[in-house]
């Protein structure tokens, strides 16, 4: 006999975590996960960082409202996700120009030498910083939601592979693993997989593309502050920062791939160590580990968040691209004001009250002047 709940979420990464946590309480929830660990792709391969001046304006505003909100819940924790890191672009004064936005301001070459005394003099001719960036501490956030929407009463079922759903009457029957679901709304926030989940639900894809990004920790001879900025080519060509007496570097590749447990290709670590080395005094001496993430995005580059116009009760949670840390807490909060109202609609359950003029309204405005509705 199959379950009932008001939400089923699949996916659980960030993006399907931050949500269950969101929601639990105020309606019953279901998580489930494909693989038998939760958050085993994008969300375990982040570079974790959290960077207002990273995105469009739509994506720096929700970045702005989540680093709200994950402030404020760190000040009632014992343990911080967020830790202030600054981000510094260097490049041509082209490229920094066109790759800045309002959260960085110029500063001179000889400032940004003074922030990473790693970069090499007359490797470039421009740098902004954003000192509203943060470290985010992943796993610390990943579990955070988890331990919340458990507590609860959310259920979170890992191995549970979606192999069928479909919209039975005014819910959706759905086929997970060994388990059976019923549920008034359906949730997709399965990453690289969202376009093949709408396939396999009877609803129309909308284009998402995953791209590789690959990244690796390095041993160097020349260990970074812990205060450093993570510095970025603003031709996109590489970021790195300190990550204890170690380097994480990635190539910032942005190369499309079909949905995958991605790996790193041959051949594209070794050149990144060797660009490296010869812009920076890093001396890297060895990879200790490399992985490959997937950033799943629309067209537009702007995160997918609402209900199907052609598909009742299937919500779009996806597309978040390189964004899903940075801009996760403002799209559960966004999303679970949309889907507490659409169950409140259908007596399912009673949306919460949301505030007029308050910071979700700023999100859900940034949203709405993009595409927040899905095929309206």
């Amino acid at each position: 006999m199959a379950a009932h709940y008001d939400v089923l979420i699949v996916g659980g990464g960030i993006a399907g975590l931050s949500l269950a946590s969101e929601l639990s309480g105020r309606c019953s929830v279901a998580l489930v996960e494909a693989e038998q660990e939760l958050a085993y792709h994008t969300s375990s391969r982040s570079a974790r960082q959290l960077i207002p001046s990273y995105g469009p304006p739509v994506v720096q505003e929700l970045t702005v409202r989540t680093l709200e909100l994950l402030a404020a819940r760190d000040a009632e924790a014992t343990e911080a996700v967020l830790t202030p890191r600054s981000f510094m672009l260097v490049g041509s004064a082209e490229d920094v120009a066109a790759e800045a936005s309002g959260h960085m301001q110029p500063i001179t070459v000889d400032r940004a030498l003074e922030l990473c005394s790693a970069l090499k003099p007359g490797t470039f001719e421009a740098a902004g910083l954003d000192i509203g960036s943060f470290g985010c501490n992943a796993p610390l956030l990943l579990e955070r939601h988890r331990k919340r929407a458990l507590a609860a009463g959310a259920d979170i079922i890992t191995g549970a592979r979606v192999h069928s759903a479909q919209r039975v009457g005014s819910g959706w029957q759905v086929g997970a693993g060994a388990e059976g679901f019923e549920a008034a709304v359906v949730v997709n926030a399965a990453g690289a997989w969202a376009d093949e989940l709408a396939v396999l639900s009877g609803v129309e894809k909308l284009g998402l593309q995953p791209y590789r990004r690959t990244a690796a920790i390095a041993a160097v001879d020349h260990s970074l502050p812990a205060a450093t900025p993570m510095v970025a080519a603003a031709d996109n060509t590489f970021y790195f920062r300190p990550d204890g007496q170690d380097v994480l570097i990635s190539p910032s590749e942005t190369v499309p791939s079909g949905p995958e447990d991605a790996r790193p290709h041959p051949g594209d670590v070794e050149r990144l160590v060797e660009k490296l080395n010869a812009f920076t005094s890093l001396g890297i001496t060895g990879v200790r580990r490399a992985w490959t993430g997937l950033r799943t995005e629309a067209a537009d580059g702007v995160p997918v968040a609402g209900f199907d116009a052609e598909a009742a009760g299937f919500y779009w949670l996806a597309g978040q691209g390189g964004y899903g840390f940075q801009t996760s807490a403002a799209l559960a909060e966004f999303a679970a004001g949309q889907i507490l109202a659409g169950l409140g609609a259908s007596g399912a359950a009673a949306p919460a009250p949301a505030a007029v003029d308050g910071p979700e309204s700023r999100t859900a405005q940034a949203l709405a002047a993009t595409r927040w509705s899905i095929r309206r």
